[in-house]
């Protein structure tokens, strides 16, 4: 090791703080591998500023030895901590760190359970599923709601009935996980569950996102929800409603969604006109070329664009 390096590392001892946060700083600055130990140990430091620096460093440097003694970061009083900790392990950990991170998932500390929880997110193992199950039925919502958002990045997950009932969870965070995290499941009773919470759950965004998931499943046993759910009081949900049933074209709800080109807000409208252009139908031309004079310009030229490819099916439908 250099004399340089030697000296920065001997100064982190020092029991002055200022000169811990000068020692630190050029180490960072520095760089080099030489000195991760020292910065594992600086971790430690009873000064806060010391700490942030260490992480930061460690980060830098990137070298995979530092991730247990980060993830005791995890459990710092210190929320900026916490976050320069997870940051740095977001970066790091990799699927070979799986079993250290699903042993400390059973750490006592709720600040570590729910970075971890968060962490797994970036590994995707399906292994992680009997570890994560536990924490859908904990007593604290926050625990619950990064569960049941963890589940939705595993890999091959098509089942797991716990996460069913989190859709009538008291917690509304809770409830709006639950809702993006259904549609990536692939059991028979998700369809049923998600249009109820489109159309009787009291929070917007359940509601909207419930839509969104129902856009992912594309199943027609939806249509009634989404028809219903083009009445939103919430300008969100009609959105994603109409998003939806772009997926799952069906002329039954042609009235509604030409309903839906009067909305008071573009966002809506535009949704439903590409929705109306996914039927093809004859009974959309009117209310399009009605369309054609929307105030906002993104709608009209949506509408113009379903029409012009409408009239050049038909031209090639008559060739052929």
């Amino acid at each position: 090791m250099n004399n340089d390096i030697q000296h920065w590392l001997e100064m982190l001892r020092s029991p002055d703080v200022n000169d811990r946060i000068v020692a630190v700083k050029t180490l960072q600055h520095l760089g080099e591998e030489e000195t991760v130990d020292a910065l594992i140990i600086a971790l430690q430091d009873k000064h806060i500023a010391v700490q942030k620096i260490a992480i930061s460093a460690l980060s830098e440097i990137a070298n995979s030895v530092a991730i247990p003694a980060l993830i005791e970061c995890l459990s710092s009083a210190d929320t900026d901590i916490r976050t320069e900790a997870i940051s740095a392990l977001n970066e790091l950990v990799t699927q070979n760190d799986l079993l250290l991170l699903l042993d400390k998932l059973q750490s006592d500390d709720i600040n570590t359970q729910l970075n971890i929880l968060v962490l797994l997110r970036k590994i995707h193992d399906i292994q992680s599923l009997p570890y994560i199950s536990p924490f859908l039925s904990s007593k604290s919502p926050e625990l619950r709601e990064a569960a049941i958002t963890t589940l939705r990045h595993l890999n091959k997950l098509e089942k797991c009935p716990q996460a069913l009932d989190l859709i009538f969870d008291e917690s509304a965070i809770v409830r709006r996980a639950t809702a993006l995290t259904l549609g990536h499941l692939q059991d028979t009773q998700v369809i049923t569950i998600l249009a109820q919470a489109l159309t009787n759950d009291s929070d917007w965004q359940v509601r909207r996102n419930a839509a969104k998931s129902l856009a992912i499943v594309e199943n027609q046993q939806a249509i009634s929800a989404l028809e219903i759910a083009l009445s939103d009081e919430h300008w969100q949900v009609r959105k994603s409603a109409a998003q939806a049933l772009q997926t799952i074209p069906d002329i039954q709800v042609i009235p509604r969604l030409i309903q839906a080109l009067t909305d008071e807000y573009a966002d809506v409208r535009k949704e439903a006109v590409i929705a109306l252009g996914n039927l093809a139908h004859t009974d959309i031309i009117n209310p399009l070329q009605q369309a054609l004079d929307d105030p906002d310009k993104e709608v009209s030229i949506q509408a113009q664009r379903v029409i012009q490819k409408m009239q050049t099916d038909r031209i090639v439908s008559r060739e052929q």
